[in-house]
């Protein structure tokens, strides 16, 4: 770290008038102190973060008169195990990077955590144990980790087996009959090779892992099959709560405005809870054609997924099972939240790669395989869920789903849409009437937003493969509903004529019309109030004008007063020889 980074660094901690969660400041003055140690396992298990030894935060973050910075040097090595195990302070202690920066009129320590691999945690204060020891960094605090928090740290690698577990006075009676049936039969017809070798019943249930060799029923056996698992595990059910204000439990409100708990086996619970969550969103019914049709201001498919997401990766060890995955319907989102954290060595960034990661392999197994009321299973187990999701709000014009990963819960925000879709609906049934499909209204909508797109664009964002874009594309502008200007480059025809298909007035001509019959060179505001197009529209068609060289800037890009004008050639052109496409 250079002194100017410091500086930077310390000039934020006086604005704040605190630490924050990237950095804590130790005054030392005396000796390395104890609660240094908590830091070190707080930023080792959360993200990292930098230890700024030799400066007090009580006196505004000066520095500390003569720190004893050799000393307490040696001591911090020390404390982390590298002058030797009998001074070693934590265990599990994270990388580190440790040096010595100006400042002001002396010298600090610095030392920049890392965070500690999966592997490895929980980092923890050798001397409180693992258990009162190890700590987590929220904002400017050291927080000790809870027993649950410090479970799912030391398995968040291992495949759980909380699942293949037998329920004790479980047995096969406590099954319902039809559903194992449907799946035997499904698995004889598929040809499954589980069955191999098997004669009866309960030679298929214990190769299926719905049942031990004991005899006894398995968890995963229990939730995809049994008539009431919450005979055994009554607080394995899914909690939808719709509250009135934006936050729980608001002043002067109600605490909430419809609450089920819904039970029975897993595809009961998934189809359960989309019933509640639903009649608590607003639905828009649009006229198309002789018909009519209905829509939810969340893709349903994206609520189903969600929540089979949260029933069968949530954790299912003993630390858990007294925890319910939670459903809250406010005002404006729905948070569906699960106990136990991210698992395999999935992260925020790598959620959407379309790798499937699951600690509960056989109830994955058996969700897959059973089938739901309304038909269908309620999980596929090919990792496409998440990108499905995001695909899906994207082409609604909604917000893409927000992921939060706590060490022990993960919590899914869905943006509702409320008015925004109708006016979406209005807006394609003017434009594109009746005959257009889902991603044609993708397509079209991602436009509107943007004003123009390019193939990337579209295909990052709406996730159609590019060829399929372009013959999107061709179709809406065959339809006169959008025109390609450069090559694979779109943007939506003017709304202003659609409905009249003889002539299209484009941006890219609006412009060239203009400064054709303008006597001086025109900006790009005034393009903007003379054409009546957006201020978006007409830069990225200028930008392209520039670059084609029939266009002429009067100023370097970067200038306020920048105007434009046609090139000479242009500037003979007549009315007529301006294409209108």
């Amino acid at each position: 770290m250079s002194p100017d980074e410091l500086r930077e660094i310390i000039g934020r901690l006086r604005r704040q008038g605190q630490d924050d969660a990237l950095v804590e400041a130790k005054s030392c003055g005396g000796g390395l102190s104890k609660d240094v140690w908590e830091s070190v396992s707080a930023f080792g298990n959360t993200h990292g973060g930098t230890l700024l030894l030799g400066i007090d935060e009580k006196a505004n973050f000066q520095q500390v008169e003569h720190f004893p910075l050799e000393k307490i040097r040696n001591q911090f090595v020390e404390g982390m195990g590298d002058g030797g195990v009998a001074g070693k302070k934590v265990e599990n202690p994270p990388q580190y990077d440790l040096e010595r920066v100006d400042f002001e009129s002396g010298q600090i320590l610095v030392v920049e955590l890392k965070e500690v691999e999966h592997r490895f945690k929980p980092c923890y204060v050798s001397s409180k144990g693992l258990a009162n020891g190890s700590y987590k960094r929220i904002d400017d605090m050291d927080v000790k980790l809870s027993a649950t928090e410090v479970y799912e740290l030391q398995h968040m690698l291992e495949i759980s087996e909380a699942d293949r577990e037998g329920v004790k006075d479980a047995v096969v009676g406590d099954l319902d009959a039809t559903l194992v049936d449907v799946l035997i039969a499904s698995e004889k017809e598929r040809g499954s090779k589980a069955l191999r070798g098997t004669h009866s019943e309960e030679e298929a249930l214990r190769q299926l892992s719905v049942a031990t060799s004991h005899g006894e029923i398995t968890l995963a056996g229990l939730m995809c099959l049994g008539r009431y698992p919450q005979r055994f595990f009554p607080k394995l059910t899914v909690d939808v709560t719709a509250h009135p204000g934006i936050e729980k439990s608001e002043p002067g409100e109600p605490r909430f405005i419809d609450r089920v708990i819904c039970e029975g086996p897993l595809a009961e619970l998934v189809d359960d809870a989309l019933l509640a969550v639903t009649k608590n969103l607003r639905t828009f019914s649009f006229v198309e054609g002789s018909g009519r049709r209905d829509e939810l201001e969340i893709p349903r498919e994206v609520l189903r997924e969600a929540i089979a997401n949260a029933v069968i990766h949530r954790e299912y060890g003993n630390y858990f099972t007294g925890q319910s995955v939670s459903v809250d319907v406010y005002p404006d989102r729905v948070e569906i939240i699960n106990p136990g954290g991210l698992w395999g060595g999935k992260t925020l960034q790598t959620l959407a790669d379309g790798q499937s990661r699951c600690r509960n392999a056989t109830i994955m197994r058996l969700a897959s395989r059973i089938q739901r009321p309304k038909g269908g299973a309620p999980a596929e187990g090919q990792g496409s869920g998440i990108p499905l999701m995001i695909r899906l709000m994207r082409s609604h014009a909604l917000d893409d789903p927000r992921f939060d990963a706590g060490i022990d819960y993960f919590k899914v925000t869905l943006q509702r849409g409320g008015a925004e879709i109708s006016k979406n609906r209005e807006w394609l049934g003017d434009v594109a009437g009746d005959e257009t499909s889902i991603k044609e209204e993708s397509v079209l909508l991602e436009l509107r937003r943007r004003g123009s797109a390019t193939v990337r664009d579209l295909r990052e964002r709406l996730g159609y493969d590019s060829d399929e874009i372009r013959e999107i594309a061709e179709v809406l502008t065959e339809r006169s509903l959008v025109v390609e200007n450069p090559a694979d480059t779109y943007y939506l025809v003017d709304e202003a004529f659609q409905g009249k298909p003889a002539r299209k007035a484009t941006a890219r001509n609006a412009i060239l019309e203009i400064l054709r019959e303008a006597t001086e060179p025109l900006g790009i505001r005034e393009i903007a109030e003379l054409s009546g197009k957006k201020l978006s529209t007409l830069r990225a068609q200028m930008s392209a004008l520039v670059a084609e060289g029939i266009v002429t800037p009067t100023a370097p890009a970067t200038d306020r007063t920048r105007k434009y004008q046609p090139l000479e050639a242009v500037g003979t052109l007549s009315k007529d020889s301006l294409t209108l496409e």
